[in-house]
């Protein structure tokens, strides 16, 4: 299966080892609660949907690498304590605490979250040392002589042994104790997962050309040779970083992250012609429906290539608008809600402490994205703003109220008008879009990136758009029309085989 039923499969029994019964315990025991084990290639997001999870979940998380690990910090040291058997003292070797449930345990304490998971990534290649502690771990849930605390769901990761030459199999034993899940990567997917990732536009661009270069692993004569979701994550986040310092990656740099010759070198030249042709098209003036009519014509006549990486240059622009518009969004209505706490108490202090308090929780959770910490950032940061106006003007009780909605209406005043202004620019793509390639194939890609991308489907859901919504009937009509011809085509097959027989 795909990444994004694993996410479900795993997200739903996780509700389900947690659900309790009337009395406060679990409903299924904790010895049936069996530990789910991803197998899959490397680099296609395993860790990143256990960080969804436990976010949206609102529950703990430990993650561990067991390969990093020897024995000892895994199982614990061992030690000698005296020990009476039988009216005889002995000798006895126990161990320490594992560090790995000890930081379990540490978790718990510094977010008082005391439900979680356990993540163990490359389980199936460890040493020979700690080979038998990981199934161990598996069948008994224990480390050592020291237990998973009760509420904390196992959940570990492999990789196939064409993989990893070091990739031990699991035996019958181990296997009829776990849930198995097999996932393989899906580009579809992961481009879902990109739009909220903010990946790099020029590599979204790219793999909509070169969707066969997303995943690739080859052995060649140098060696192996491979391009994974995680190299193009990380090399999306170096991208930014150039475009910030006004350097530009060249095909070693890109090499360092895409570990594919041939896919680096394609990417490299790609990447110079994403900047010729933001220069050449002049994204911004599109945007601003500023653009000449020389500019159709040359989109017109170019490449299909060119043309389609022009249509998803705009939507990266659009995109990154529409995520602009929803986190503020979420900012207008996390300040709204301590602002109704405030006309409560009418102290600024108390309800900026149980702001700061809930948002320390939420880093020490780690249950926020870069873009959600930013949000909650800003919310403080009014919140002692407006604070500091009503003291700095003395006043209190319904004028300070008063005051504090005025200061309120400014920002819901200024976020209509970047709404306002994100439709404008969105009117403005269509109408570069209908010049350009009328109900083209072109127009279709652009309607479709706009059904996957998750910020622009939340924008126009609460935003009306004409053209979009009479171009996203036409596209789905068409889809269905396409499900039924298919339809038939089967029943028509079915029939012949039938009378055949």
């Amino acid at each position: 299966m795909d990444i994004k039923r694993a996410k479900k499969e795993i997200k739903d029994s996780v509700k389900a080892y947690l659900l309790k019964d009337e009395d406060g315990g679990y409903m299924i025991p904790s010895i049936r609660q069996r530990p789910i084990l991803l197998m899959g290639p490397p680099g296609i997001g395993k860790t990143q949907i256990m960080e969804q999870i436990a976010k949206e979940c609102k529950i703990g998380l430990v993650a561990y690498t067991i390969t990093h690990h020897t024995r000892q910090s895994a199982i614990g040291l061992p030690f000698i304590r005296e020990k009476v058997y039988g009216g005889r003292e002995y000798s006895a070797t126990e161990y320490t605490m594992s560090e790995i449930i000890g930081s379990v345990y540490e978790n718990i304490e510094e977010t008082g979250i005391k439900e979680g998971i356990l993540f163990i990534d490359e389980i199936n290649c460890v040493s020979e040392t700690l080979a038998p502690a990981m199934l161990q771990f598996l069948q008994c849930k224990t480390f050592g002589n020291q237990a998973v605390p009760r509420g904390w769901v196992i959940v570990a990761a492999g990789n196939p042994q064409e993989y990893n030459r070091s990739v031990r199999d699991f035996d019958m034993v181990t296997l009829d104790r776990i849930r198995k899940i097999d996932i393989e990567e899906n580009y579809e997917v992961w481009r879902e997962y990109a739009y909220q990732a903010e990946i790099h536009p020029a590599i979204m661009a790219y793999l909509e050309i070169r969707r066969e270069y997303f995943y690739r692993m080859e052995t060649t004569v140098d060696g192996k040779a491979f391009a994974t979701a995680r190299g193009w994550e990380d090399l999306s986040e170096f991208l930014k970083a150039c475009e910030v310092l006004g350097k530009q990656a060249d095909r070693e740099v890109v090499h360092q992250y895409i570990q594919h010759w041939k896919i680096a070198k394609d990417f490299a030249n790609y990447l110079e012609l994403y900047e010729k042709y933001k220069r050449d098209y002049g994204l911004l003036r599109i945007l601003e429906g500023r653009y000449e009519g020389e500019t159709v014509k040359q989109l017109r006549s170019a490449s299909f290539d060119e043309r389609l990486s022009v249509v998803n240059m705009l939507i990266g622009k659009l995109s990154g608008m529409f995520r602009d518009r929803f986190m503020e969004e979420r900012y207008v209505e996390l300040l709204h809600g301590y602002l109704l706490r405030y006309k409560e108490c009418m102290e600024f202090d108390t309800v900026i402490r149980e702001a700061s308090e809930k948002y320390g929780n939420l880093r020490k959770a780690r249950h926020l994205t870069r873009a959600e910490d930013g949000v909650w950032r800003k919310v403080l940061s009014a919140l002692e703003r407006n604070g500091q106006e009503v003291k700095k003007e003395h006043l209190s009780g319904g004028e300070a109220f008063a005051r504090v909605k005025e200061m309120f209406g400014q920002e819901t005043e200024l976020r209509e008008q970047k709404i306002d202004g994100t439709l404008d620019a969105l009117e403005h793509v269509f109408d570069f879009m209908e010049e350009a390639f009328g109900d083209s194939q072109e127009m279709v890609a652009f309607v479709t990136e706009l059904n996957t991308d998750y910020y622009s489907v939340q924008f126009l859901k609460d935003n009306d758009c004409e053209r979009y919504c009479r171009y996203n009937k036409k596209l789905l009509f068409g889809e269905r029309q396409e499900e039924i011809l298919k339809e038939l085509d089967e029943v028509e097959q079915e029939l012949n085989t039938a009378l055949k027989s």
